[in-house]
């Protein structure tokens, strides 16, 4: 699966990416809204498995694809929509960034993506989204792509000796259309 963007490629994972991935995953501005308080090469092997084995799954209902640059190629993040079964309703998004490239737009841009992505190709009536209610980087780009705030869950998440809320977002497909203002993306499934 490859789509593009303007400054984006969104690609299937390679068995070779866990290494860029645990070079950004063990950043501890990274780290810092995760349940994990590190990383280790086995455990981002593990990780980019999960992805890799989603590929072959037939149908494939999980999406989760590799960012990268367009500029110099370089892997700075991950994007998906997924769905539970092939007979879904509705489907997820999340995406994950390298901190040496928040604030530009690429996060955004590569979600931005992914849901039409999923609106188009699963054909599914709403799509949803969880983040943690601290990270206000994620909530903004949830709501720049058109979604709304449809629950904010107190204290339902306890990692790293506390207690978090979590923000959950949706937007129907009827929204998306109206929202996404005829940009439109290539995207192939190989």
């Amino acid at each position: 699966m490859k789509l593009e963007t303007e400054r984006l490629v969104l690609r299937d994972f390679v068995k070779d990416d866990w290494q860029r991935v645990l070079e950004y995953q063990s950043d501890p501005l990274y780290l810092r809204y995760n349940h994990w308080t590190e990383r280790t090469p086995d455990a981002v092997q593990e990780f980019v498995g999960w992805f890799l084995n989603q590929q072959g799954q037939e149908p494939r209902i999980k999406f989760q694809l590799a960012v990268v640059l367009k500029s110099n190629n370089q892997l700075i993040g991950n994007c998906g929509v997924r769905m539970d079964t092939f007979h879904a309703v509705e489907a997820d998004t999340g995406y994950e960034l390298d901190p040496k490239h928040w604030n530009h737009g690429y996060a955004t841009e590569a979600a931005h993506a992914m849901v039409d992505f999923g609106f188009d190709h699963f054909g599914v009536h709403r799509i949803w989204a969880a983040c943690v209610a601290d990270n206000v980087g994620s909530a903004h780009v949830l709501e720049k792509l058109g979604m709304r705030l449809e629950g904010h869950f107190r204290e339902n998440r306890y990692y790293k000796d506390r207690w978090w809320d979590s923000l959950y977002y949706a937007i129907l497909a009827d929204e998306w259309q109206a929202h996404k203002n005829g940009k439109q993306y290539y995207w192939t499934v190989e």
